[in-house]
């Protein structure tokens, strides 16, 4: 069960939020031959524009029939070009997250999670805090650098709307990232809130995915929040830390089977 064609702006987020869960399989990966990880992040903040915020999102996904495949709250923050998203898997909707799996990740400490990709130390964490442990992973140097240059930008007005009670003006951008690609969004850009674009809608292989961000104060974030937590189990790929996590069920089955069977009353 994948859905392949999540856009590439709110795949970036959910790639990194949903990773190591069963909705990452449906929703969380980019399709293949597309722009890396790296220079997503760096469009994602390119087109958020240079001000440091914090705000809560929900994103969106519909299919090509138009029919809402996942639907996820998300708190996000920008800081100095480092991206923090989180996510409570219990409150995502979706065909694949049924509430016998949420109940499954909450029980596994894992519902809980968190996302921080950090260029200037290229490296991404995916940080689940009840279960105390996180993945690191490396962003490559040749991504890193890529993502440092400038792109080209192409942007066409298409109107005015209002969404979520703010007038904005509706812009179709094109963004080429080095020998990338190019990403393609609308964005849904708030005069009162600085041009802020409180929507962006992304389109692939006919899926639409909508980022509709609220709440937004243009404040700069406790860096604190954008670190990896000192003393958390660090693994170096999601892959291990799903090992582990299937041992420790191994261990607490084994641990039932050999338990004396509860006396009849």
């Amino acid at each position: 069960m994948r859905h392949s064609g999540i856009g590439p702006i709110a795949g970036v987020l959910l790639a990194a939020a949903l990773v190591a869960s069963s909705v990452v399989g449906a929703h969380g990966q980019v399709a293949g031959g597309g722009p890396s990880p790296a220079s997503m992040n760096s469009a994602l903040v390119r087109l958020l524009g240079p001000s440091n915020f914090i705000a809560n999102a929900t994103v969106t996904v519909k299919d090509t029939n138009g029919t809402q495949v996942l639907s996820t709250p998300m708190e996000f923050a920008l800081l100095d070009g480092k991206v923090r998203a989180q996510i409570d898997q219990s409150q995502t909707k979706s065909k694949e997250m049924s509430p016998a799996v949420a109940a499954s990740l909450m029980q596994l400490g894992l519902s809980r999670v968190v996302s921080v990709i950090r260029p200037d130390k290229q490296a991404v964490y995916i940080i689940y805090p009840d279960k105390k442990a996180m993945v690191k992973m490396p962003i490559s140097k040749e991504d890193a650098e890529a993502a440092a240059r400038t792109p080209k930008i192409q942007k066409t007005v298409l109107g005015k709307e209002t969404i979520d009670g703010h007038p904005c003006v509706k812009t179709k951008v094109i963004m080429t990232l080095g020998t990338s690609q190019p990403i393609e969004a609308i964005t849904w850009n708030a005069t009162d809130l600085k041009d802020f674009p409180i929507q962006i809608e992304t389109t692939e292989r006919g899926h639409t995915s909508v980022i509709l961000f609220r709440q937004l104060r243009f404040t700069r974030p406790d860096p604190g929040l954008f670190e990896a937590p000192a003393g958390f189990a660090t693994y170096p790929n999601p892959h291990e830390l799903m090992q582990s996590v299937a041992r420790e069920m191994q261990k607490g089955k084994g641990a039932d089977a050999n338990s004396p069977a509860p006396k009849k009353k």
